[in-house]
């Protein structure tokens, strides 16, 4: 998870104040004290990490609790929206025809955050499009060929040029009708005037919508200096923080970057192309906290959900039918969602409630179930209860694990089709569901 250092610090703050017999002066102190520490261990700049522990202090001894709060919830609250105060706002990137112009220093993850944030338009439906601007690193136009490749999305680059206005401006002439056009343009290591002016001269060809600035997490408070500099240069008009999994300096590089007032529009959260994600500070505060991210959940549901079968499945188990096909396509959902680590961050309540191993363990038994499956005729999928003895040892011996896996395999089955009546006894979810149905019936 991002940031999980941080993250586990703060969780364990939130767990001290809901399980406190009496919220008073001494525990709010005591709290606070822990919240500076944790901010600091976590780079956070001194003086706004005293900064908002004083105002977490100030409101928890002066302000009463809102209507249906108790104290303790009140103080979990108040910490919840001083650390998202820190963060400064989120703004989403504009709608319609975009000219991104990406900038940065060497090292810091630009050209694979250009196909990360060309990836994550496409997903959305609009035609995107690469421009290797980069003329100076010489395997920056190789390297964003193969993110084109991988992520099937075009780039235009000219092997050998040395004018980064001309590949820009030809790149542009190029993909006149796409949606979105990225530029990647050349780094230094340090923003010197050569660099300035090359930025310039391209900004200038270009006339880009959004100016976005890359930025390592690892530059801790650093961060806050860059990006002054960079929008003294060419007006960058939002940034994009990268490497954050895990980074002891990150809480630094966010709010150095958030005093800037230039907003962060995206976090970078691994290596893989598909790791990058909109920076919303309260959901991302939310998650810090041990209290999930249910929007970005569903919203990365619907990125993976086939919705007929979803329907189909949803009638099934309304008509009282749940099928191993049904619990493996559960799981296939749940692992095209990402790695299992971020989506249990997402779920309220169980962020950090299970340790790396466990996580791993969880995911091999994902793993080891659908091998299993894959022993099975249709039939069996379709009836479980068929699933005897030597069946068993049939399905056991066809993936390669013992017969006492497969009934565990089928033990979890059963647990989770209880769990679907349960959740069936509700009125209420019932209702909701039903509702649901007859909507996109309609």
């Amino acid at each position: 998870m991002v940031l999980e250092k941080l993250g586990g610090s703060l969780r364990d703050i939130i767990r001290r104040v809901a399980n406190a017999g009496n919220v008073d002066q001494s525990l709010i102190r005591e709290v606070v004290k822990e919240i500076q520490r944790a901010l600091l261990q976590a780079d956070v700049n001194v003086q706004l990490a005293l900064k908002l522990s004083k105002e977490v202090e100030r409101r928890a001894l002066s302000e009463k609790p809102k209507a249906g709060m108790s104290s303790r919830e009140q103080v979990i609250h108040i910490i919840y929206e001083e650390l998202v105060h820190i963060l400064g706002s989120s703004r989403e990137l504009q709608k319609g025809r975009q000219v991104i112009m990406m900038v940065g220093l060497y090292g810091q993850g630009k050209t694979t955050t250009a196909g990360k944030l060309a990836r994550h338009f496409k997903k959305k439906g609009l035609n995107v499009a690469l421009v290797a601007a980069d003329v100076h690193r010489p395997a920056a136009y190789d390297q964003l060929m193969q993110i084109g490749e991988l992520i099937q999305v075009p780039v235009y680059g000219i092997p050998g040029e040395k004018k980064a206005a001309k590949v820009a401006s030809a790149g542009l002439k190029q993909f006149a009708k796409e949606d979105v056009v990225i530029v990647d343009t050349s780094g230094r290591h340090a923003l010197e005037d050569d660099l300035i002016k090359e930025l310039k001269d391209v900004a200038a060809i270009v006339q880009p919508t959004e100016r976005i600035l890359v930025i390592d997490a690892a530059v801790g408070q650093q961060a806050g200096p860059q990006a002054k500099a960079f929008h003294d240069a060419v007006a960058i008009s939002g940034v994009i923080v990268t490497k954050l999994d895990g980074s002891a300096k990150g809480g630094g590089a966010i709010s150095a970057v958030s005093e800037t007032k230039a907003p962060i529009l995206f976090i970078g959260t691994g290596e893989h192309v598909e790791d990058i994600e909109p920076f919303m500070p309260d959901r991302f505060i939310s998650r810090l906290l041990g209290m999930g991210d249910l929007s970005s959940l569903i919203e990365k549901a619907r990125e993976v959900v086939d919705e007929k079968k979803a329907e189909e499945t949803m009638k099934g188990i309304m008509a009282g039918r749940f099928t191993l096909k049904d619990m493996r396509e559960q799981m296939e959902m749940l692992t095209n969602m990402g790695p299992l680590q971020k989506v249990m961050g997402m779920i309220p309540g169980f962020s950090g409630k299970l340790t790396d191993e466990q996580l791993a363990e969880t995911q091999e038994r994902l793993r080891k179930f659908k091998v299993i499956m894959a022993s099975m005729t249709d039939a069996e999928m379709k009836d479980p209860k068929m699933l005897k003895g030597s069946r068993i040892t049939r399905i056991a011996r066809g993936a390669g694990v013992e017969p006492s896996e497969v009934r565990g395999m089928l033990h979890q089955y059963n647990l989770s089709k209880k769990q679907m009546k349960g959740v069936l006894s509700n009125r209420k979810i019932r209702r909701q569901m039903l509702k649901q149905m007859g909507e996109k019936g309609s």
